[in-house]
């Protein structure tokens, strides 16, 4: 029962330049159960390998974006979506001219704890 108008997303801080405004999750409304962030990655923009302990899902708004993922390489576009399963090895990236906008979830919510990225070299 209720419901949580998110009128303030919380903006956190990335480096790189990436914009991340948390609607739902642990920053944002204390909730670890499932996170909901709106993100812009700007051209050249880019992670290192992680494998998270938590299922993602990336909802592609505008641009694209790079996602190697099973040995594959997927290249994300605006309308389209994926889903990636906890415990699999992957990396995002946006190596192309424009921004990628896009939404993602996360059950159980986002944590640095949580997605163990690899140290880049």
């Amino acid at each position: 029962m209720g419901h949580k108008h998110q009128t303030q997303p919380i903006q956190i801080p990335v480096p790189g330049g990436k914009t991340i405004d948390e609607h739902f999750g642990i920053p944002s409304t204390g909730s670890s159960e499932i996170s909901v962030a709106h993100m812009v990655a700007p051209a050249g923009w880019g992670e290192p390998f992680q494998t998270p302990n938590f299922d993602e899902w990336t909802l592609m708004v505008r641009g694209k974006k790079q996602i190697e993922v099973d040995g594959k390489i997927v290249i994300l576009s605006a309308g389209e979506s994926l889903f990636v399963e906890k415990g699999t090895k992957v990396r995002y990236s946006n190596p192309f001219t424009e921004d990628a906008e896009y939404w993602s979830i996360c059950k159980p919510a986002f944590s640095l704890d949580l997605v163990n990225r690899e140290l880049e070299t």
